[in-house]
């Protein structure tokens, strides 16, 4: 299932592309604190080419920026927060919220976490990498993941999925550097991020098809909140 966890049917994410955008415009505030030049500014960089890939309105991009930059007038108080736990069936799972209430962003968990375990910090954290997550798909049909990891200095790589899709995992430090050395190699980069890679996920084969649907219907239940920015669950492909 890779470093992050997704939904498997499309139908499980309503009015996906929105959604999309709304959580892209968020990290997209965020990075530009540090400046609204994404050429000085490599976090605001990899975020604005994501954003430009699935074709976010420039209008909305330049307001984003400059919202986050502090060029507007508008104050952006998001705060960014993590929440560890277990989904049923005692599969880990890491929730990267990136919320302007705190309050509502914990009573949403706690909320959600019924139909699992909601833990403390640490409880869960141990048993995942911090890591740089890029997704990519080969441009040239001789494009070879592993060569490309090698040469692009990537930490470690999964195969194509069914839409042609590879992930390659990096040092978080070196996510930006990466990134851009893989075109090279024959990848066309779609998405980059800071995420959690689990180190013992639960095979979904030890799980009967019932108690898989539970595990799927909660983590799409999470993925759905307003404040939630990435699910990454404990679940091996």
């Amino acid at each position: 299932m890779g470093a992050q966890w997704k939904a498997k049917h499309k139908d499980l994410a309503a009015n996906a592309k929105g959604k999309l955008f709304g959580k892209l415009v968020k990290d997209i505030m965020i990075a530009a604190r540090n400046g609204a030049d994404p050429a000085a500014n490599a976090r605001l960089r990899l975020v604005v080419e994501q954003a430009r890939k699935v074709s976010m309105p420039k209008d909305t991009l330049d307001r984003a920026i400059k919202k986050g930059a502090g060029l507007t007038g508008e104050a952006v108080n998001y705060e960014h927060v993590i929440y560890e736990g277990f989904a049923p069936h005692r599969v880990p799972v890491m929730v990267e919220c990136l919320t302007d209430n705190v309050n509502r962003a914990a009573s949403d968990m706690r909320v959600l976490f019924r139909k699992g375990q909601l833990g403390t910090s640490g409880s869960v954290s141990w048993d995942f990498d911090h890591v740089g997550i890029i997704e990519a798909e080969a441009a040239a049909k001789d494009a070879d993941a592993e060569l490309a990891a090698i040469e692009a200095g990537a930490q470690d790589f999964e195969p194509a999925d069914e839409e042609g899709v590879c992930v390659f995992l990096t040092d978080p430090t070196d996510l930006d550097l990466v990134s851009r050395a893989l075109p090279a190699q024959g990848f066309t980069v779609l998405s980059t991020k800071l995420g959690y890679k689990p180190k013992n996920p639960v095979d979904p084969a030890s799980l009967s098809a019932e108690a898989l649907e539970e595990v799927e219907a909660f983590l799409a239940a999470l993925d759905d909140n307003e404040d939630v920015q990435n699910v990454f669950a404990g679940l091996g492909g």
